[in-house]
């Protein structure tokens, strides 16, 4: 090929890969500019009902924490563990109005609270649908880490169904994890998606570990807090025993036919409880509650709802090497009753 030939067939070619160079980078700052104006939009729609709580707790000290308005009324959701035993909250807008806020009630097994404030003009979020949530999906977490004020972070759902052990020692269940950064101060604050929907209520994160965050979903966050605006309380069952968990003998196991190789093993029992009225002992083995069987403590605790309060339901342990089937009737938990 002469030389001028091959001088333009090469630079027509360079000229090629520079124009597919530029196409590229113009489609990635496309994308990157697209996922810019989500993040935008969503903070914008949802920021004006996000809330900065302050408190002040019974003993000296206090804290402050983030929550959301979910109703035009002045419903507030935020977690418990922001205003457990809070002697004063006070709750201020983005607009800058600070009030009082009056709690309606909190359920510090699922970390969730309600509070309510009394002012106009007030713009709710919308509720979205935590069911519907996918690993990879982008979300948006705002609120006030160490009171830096509506402070945006954007990441995405990095696993579903997970379990957090609330506060109070019970499980959470169906847990979101993002890696949306969280810190002391967003607690209770939105977690949004790009269309501006909340699917959770930010709640906890793993420390020193970087970008474990976790979320109540907005599902749960819904049943808790209109039980909570109904009642000002989550009533739970207890039976009144304390328990440890066991694998059980495999003899034992198939001997017995049982759906299950761990049981939880009956280390006390409450004067006067309903595991006392019931003919429980120190040694039984629990391995069934109404018919479902039951593995290990955090199974009786998702076992002993609301539903089952009062409710005689049969309960089957392991006494030595025999099955022994029993009546229960589970009482109120103290935790839960009015103080």
């Amino acid at each position: 090929m002469p030389a001028t030939l091959e001088w333009i067939s090469q630079n027509s070619a360079d000229a090629e890969r520079t124009g597919s160079a530029v196409t590229a980078d113009l489609a990635d700052g496309a994308l990157l500019d697209a996922y810019s104006q989500a993040v935008i939009r969503a903070a914008e729609q949802v920021s004006p009902a996000v809330v900065n709580i302050e408190v002040r707790q019974r003993k000296a000290g206090g804290g402050s924490g983030s929550g959301f308005l979910f109703t035009p009324d002045g419903l507030i959701l935020t977690n418990s563990h922001v205003v457990h035993r809070a002697a004063d909250i006070a709750a201020t807008l983005t607009d800058g109005r600070r009030m009082q806020a009056d709690l309606v009630g909190e359920d510090p097994d699922t970390d969730l609270a309600v509070l309510r404030i009394d002012a106009p003009g007030l713009v709710p979020v919308r509720l979205g649908d935590s069911r519907a949530l996918r690993v990879g999906q982008v979300v948006i977490a705002i609120g006030n880490p160490y009171g830096f004020q509506y402070s945006v972070t954007a990441g995405v759902v990095s696993a579903l169904g997970r379990s957090l052990r609330a506060r109070s020692g019970r499980l959470i269940d169906d847990i979101v994890q993002t890696d949306a950064a969280l810190n002391p101060g967003n607690s209770g604050g939105p977690l949004v998606t790009a269309q501006g929907e909340v699917v959770g209520v930010n709640t906890a994160v793993i420390l020193p570990a970087q970008g474990l965050c976790f979320a109540v979903p907005i599902h749960t966050a819904k049943l808790v807090a209109g039980r909570l605006i109904k009642d000002g309380k989550i009533r739970r069952g207890y039976i009144g025993v304390g328990g440890q968990n066991v694998p059980i003998p495999r003899r034992l196991v198939r001997a017995h036919h049982l759906p299950v190789e761990t049981g939880v093993r009956v280390v006390s029992v409450e004067d006067g409880s309903p595991a006392k009225h019931a003919g429980l002992a120190e040694g039984d083995v629990i391995i069934r509650y109404a018919d479902r069987p039951v593995a290990g403590i955090d199974d009786l605790h998702r076992l002993l709802i609301d539903e089952a309060v009062g409710v005689p339901s049969a309960l089957s342990v392991l006494r030595g090497v025999e099955v022994v089937s029993l009546n229960v009737v589970p009482a109120e938990s103290p935790g839960r009753r009015e103080e």
